[in-house]
C-alpha cells in the first residue's frame, strides 16, 4: 500500500475507485465498504484509493481536543493495509478544507486530484461544507463530472447499527467483547515500554509499562483486562491494569502489562497490545499482600478466558 500524506503528492495515471471518510476504528461496516472498493477496482483495472482526514473533523470544527479516537493514525494505516487497499491519502483537515462545498470537493478533489472513475460510499454518508453532500447530490455531480456513485447498504449486528460512536462508548465502559465484535478484530493499544517503579516485580508480577504518545488515543475505563501481544513473532498472553494504583498511593494513570511465561527485556521497544476481555474494576486493597492475592486470582481468571478463546478457534 502506498501512503500519501497530502493530496498534492498523489499521482496516478490510472482511473481510481475512491471512498472517503475518517474511518475511525475500521469497524466491520467500514471493512465492507473498503473490501467492495478493492474488489471493484481490481475488476475494472483501476486503482483503489481511500481518502481519509486527520485530525478528526470534530477536533477542528468544534475545537475540541478532548475527543478520543479508537485508532491512532498509524494503527488505522496498518488495518487498511491488511485489507489490501492500494493507495491511502491522508489529508490534513483544516477549516479551509472544511469550507469546500460539496460540488467544489467533487470537482477539485475527486475529479482533478484523484482522477476518479467511481465513488463508493457507506450508508448515510455526508460530506462537504455543513455536510451538505449526500448520495443524491453525488449522483447528480457524477453525471455532470463523469463518474459513478455506489452506495453500500447498512451493516447491522443483532439489529444494532454499527458505528464508531457505539464502539467508543463500549470501550469507555469496559465492554471490550462488544467493541471487538463490532470492530471485527481486537481493540489495540500501541506504545513504547518505559521504565516504572518495579513494584510489580517485587511481588512476583513484573510489568511492562506502556506509554502511548498520542493524547487523542481512546483508553478503556480503569480496571484489569486480559490481553495478548505479538513479540518477536510469538503470541504472548497476559493481563493489563489501567489505573492509578490506589493500593500504593499512585497519582498518575499508568498502563501496566504482566505477560505470562515471559521474561524478555522490553524497555524501549514499541509493542501492540490487543485487549481481549475485561476482568474487574480497579480496587484499593488494604495491603500489598491482598493485592498480590488478587493478582493471582486475576491470572487464574485470565487463563480460563484465554483457554476458552483458544478453544473457540
Amino acid at each position: 500500500m502506498k501512503i500519501f500524506n497530502d493530496l498534492s503528492t498523489y499521482k496516478s495515471n490510472k482511473k481510481s475507485f475512491v471512498t472517503l471518510g475518517t474511518f475511525d476504528g475500521i469497524h466491520i461496516g467500514h471493512q465492507k465498504v473498503i473490501k467492495n472498493l478493492v474488489e471493484s477496482a481490481k475488476l475494472n483495472n483501476a486503482t483503489s484509493v481511500l481518502l481519509t482526514f486527520f485530525p478528526h473533523p470534530k477536533m477542528v470544527l468544534q475545537n475540541n481536543a478532548s475527543i478520543k479516537l479508537i485508532n491512532t493514525i498509524d494503527e488505522r494505516t496498518k488495518l487498511l493495509e491488511k485489507i489490501g487497499l492500494e493507495y491511502l491519502v491522508i489529508q490534513q483537515f483544516t477549516e479551509d478544507f472544511a469550507n469546500k462545498t460539496a460540488l467544489d470537493f467533487a470537482k477539485t478533489i475527486l475529479v482533478d486530484k484523484l482522477n476518479i472513475s467511481t465513488l463508493i460510499i457507506g450508508y448515510d454518508h455526508h460530506f462537504g461544507k455543513n455536510r451538505e453532500g449526500n448520495f443524491k447530490q453525488l449522483e447528480a455531480y457524477g453525471k455532470e463530472l463523469n463518474f459513478s456513485v455506489q452506495e453500500i447498504s447498512q451493516q447491522d449486528i443483532n439489529n444494532s447499527t454499527v458505528s464508531s460512536t457505539k464502539i467508543r462508548n463500549a470501550i469507555e465502559n469496559g465492554e471490550i467483547e462488544k467493541a471487538n465484535t463490532y470492530l471485527g478484530y481486537s481493540f489495540m493499544l500501541t506504545g513504547k515500554v518505559v521504565s516504572g517503579k518495579n513494584l510489580g516485580e517485587k511481588i512476583g508480577f513484573p510489568t511492562a509499562n506502556l506509554h502511548i504518545k498520542e493524547a487523542y488515543k481512546l483508553l478503556p475505563k480503569t480496571g484489569a483486562y486480559v490481553v495478548k501481544s505479538k513479540i518477536n513473532n510469538t503470541i504472548v498472553f497476559g493481563m493489563m491494569n489501567i489505573g492509578f494504583r490506589p493500593t500504593v498511593s499512585g497519582k498518575n494513570q499508568t498502563i501496566e502489562i504482566h505477560f505470562f511465561d515471559f521474561n524478555e527485556d522490553l524497555y524501549g521497544k514499541t509493542i501492540q497490545i490487543d485487549v481481549l476481555a475485561f476482568l474487574r474494576d480497579e480496587q484499593k486493597f488494604e495491603s500489598v499482600k491482598k493485592l498480590k492475592q488478587q493478582l493471582q486470582k486475576d491470572k487464574e481468571n485470565s487463563l480460563k478466558i484465554i483457554n476458552g478463546l483458544l478453544f473457540e478457534l
